[in-house]
């Protein structure tokens, strides 16, 4: 049987998957059942190939999914409704604007704006069990890629491997919106985000195509790093089973919807 190309998301009681054209979330309930329930994903202009727009589509695609999970399974908690994810995004949005006011060159300002956009995600990844259900949709997910050998906790499509390719192309796009007249730079800004997210994704499927490459192994290390030492955990068996239920649902999902697609 052809192996499906699977992301997931690790959230604060469980574990979600999606596939190509389906998503499957399982939880631990509070007397400790597993709930689960799955879904086809919404899909936007699935036929794009076009370089630097086919990428955040795919993150949107990603994101889609998350309203739809909520209805399906309302015991679901995710890593953003954390209040101290939303304190660390009013920290890291007031950091950042007070580096773009600073009296240092226009890329300094830019690289301590984009390492101060990643608090949020910080202070998410290591909260509760967070880390420990990120590695289980890690191990779950590897496994299955591997046919059973056993999967290590670090996965080399995990998207905190967009780290490196994303600050420096923020750096980039920052510094040149930097240079827009007062009244268009908020505009410009915004375009650049989107530019930075779009170049990333290239570059991180760049990386996935060459891993031998020493620059794809450099961009690769920061990513590496956060996933080693900070944003994954080893997992319980409880946990993996989580993750294994939450596997499973989304590849029967995606076998019914090859078979009536």
């Amino acid at each position: 049987m052809e192996t499906i190309r699977l992301g997931g998301m690790a959230l604060q009681n469980g574990v979600l998957v999606h596939g190509p054209t389906s998503w499957a979330a399982a939880v631990r309930d509070e007397r400790g059942g597993i709930l689960v329930a799955s879904g086809p994903k919404r899909r936007f202009a699935p036929n794009v190939t076009t370089p630097f727009v086919r990428g955040p589509l795919r993150l949107a695609e990603a994101f889609a999914v998350l309203p739809d999970v909520k209805r399906r399974l309302p015991e679901v908690r995710f890593p953003f409704e954390r209040p101290a994810v939303a304190g660390a995004v009013v920290a890291g949005s007031a950091l950042a604007a007070a580096a773009r006011r600073a009296p240092i060159s226009a890329l300094a300002r830019e690289a301590v704006a984009a390492i101060a956009s990643l608090a949020p995600a910080a202070v998410a990844l290591r909260g509760g069990e967070l880390a420990a259900y990120h590695g289980a949709e890690h191990v779950s997910i590897g496994t299955y890629e591997r046919g059973g050998e056993p999967a290590p906790k670090e996965h080399d499509r995990c998207g905190s491997h967009l780290l490196g390719p994303l600050l420096a192309s923020s750096v980039v796009v920052g510094a040149l919106a930097a240079r827009v007249p007062g009244r268009a730079r908020g505009l410009a800004r915004a375009a650049g985000a989107v530019g930075a997210v779009g170049v990333s994704v290239e570059i991180f499927g760049w990386m996935g195509r060459h891993p031998s490459n020493p620059v794809a192994r450099a961009l690769a290390r920061p990513g590496y790093e956060l996933q080693h030492r900070l944003s994954t955990a080893t997992p319980s068996s409880a946990q993996l089973e989580v993750a294994e239920h939450a596997l499973a649902a989304c590849l029967a999902a995606e076998a019914t919807a090859g078979t009536t697609g």
